[in-house]
């Protein structure tokens, strides 16, 4: 249980680990919405990371992860047990290797992909517009621009649900389209992506191209990125627009009249607003068009 589990943490994990109990999530997505954690950690290394896996599993309590809040919708009631986020140094550094690129799990895209730019390396240019890390772009196998997480991927290194760190190459990780079933349960800690030799000039246009289809397609106002995943037929921004559902509001969430599939937090948003907004979308689509929607958006935590 968890007051079990705090007296053991607190004994157990080095000082450079960070623990916080009843930590606010809003401030910790790109939605702005969400409850408290009842335990938020951040381990100091592999060694305190393992530390609060096994602690968990010992007190049966559950954990989930947290990278750069991107692509969740936290409940308003919060999170039952822990949250676990990679920001110390030891999970954020980026080495550059012959031929491969060595990132933390907790680096964010945009880091990795301006890195690779100096070092004259292509192929990352379309992690310069998603809002997430390295570990939770795995996760869910990110993509931008015609471009995915795993196309890249050379080989992870992560930690099983007992504690041990295992590594594995890209051909032995299957993935999904926007899923990494593997990382679902265990945890990245580092990545190593194959990295090309490019010039300055092609990658700087490539960068800008990427940079300025984003701003041009995407809005400005806080969201968690593509709320559904895109249907066979029809890409659901086009879907909602057709339906003429762009603009509606509920509460302080908004549909984006700029790209159909984001809904933002327009005006002190709840999750129950941004909920609402979802499944209104869910409905109409389906009764209009006969098309069911599926959420790309990680949903969690309590009412």
């Amino acid at each position: 249980m968890l007051r079990d589990l705090l007296p053991e943490l607190r004994r157990s994990l080095s000082a450079g680990s960070v623990l916080r109990e009843n930590e606010l999530l809003s401030k910790r997505t790109t939605l702005r919405v969400g409850g408290p954690a009842d335990v938020y950690i951040e381990p100091a290394n592999e060694a305190d990371l393992a530390v609060v896996v096994a602690a968990c599993k010992s007190h049966a309590v559950p954990w989930m992860m947290l990278g750069r809040g991107s692509n969740l919708l936290v409940r308003d009631g919060g999170i039952r047990g822990v949250v676990i986020s990679l920001n110390a140094p030891a999970f954020n550094s980026i080495t550059i290797q012959e031929g491969h690129v060595i990132a933390g799990a907790g680096i964010r895209l945009r880091a990795l992909a301006f890195e690779a730019k100096k070092a004259l390396l292509t192929g990352f240019e379309f992690m310069e517009g998603i809002p997430g890390n390295v570990g939770g772009a795995l996760r869910m196998n990110a993509g931008a621009m015609g471009s995915a997480m795993f196309e890249v991927l050379s080989s992870a290194r992560y930690m099983d649900a007992g504690g041990a760190v295992v590594e594995k190459s890209v051909d032995d990780i299957p993935v999904e389209y926007r899923n990494c079933p593997l990382f679902k349960t265990n945890i990245v800690t580092s990545a190593v992506f194959v990295a090309r030799r490019g010039s300055k000039e092609v990658i700087d246009q490539k960068m800008s191209e990427c940079s300025q289809k984003r701003w041009k397609s995407q809005p400005a106002a806080p969201s968690a990125g593509c709320i559904f995943k895109n249907p066979v037929t029809i890409p659901t921004g086009r879907l909602v627009e057709e339906l003429g559902l762009k603009g509606t509001r509920r509460g302080g969430a908004m549909i984006s009249d700029v790209h159909g599939n984001f809904i933002v937090n327009d005006s002190n948003a709840s999750a129950r607003d941004i909920i609402g907004l979802i499944e209104m979308v869910k409905e109409k689509a389906l009764a209009a068009r006969g098309i069911e929607l599926h959420t790309e958006v990680q949903i969690v935590g309590e009412d």
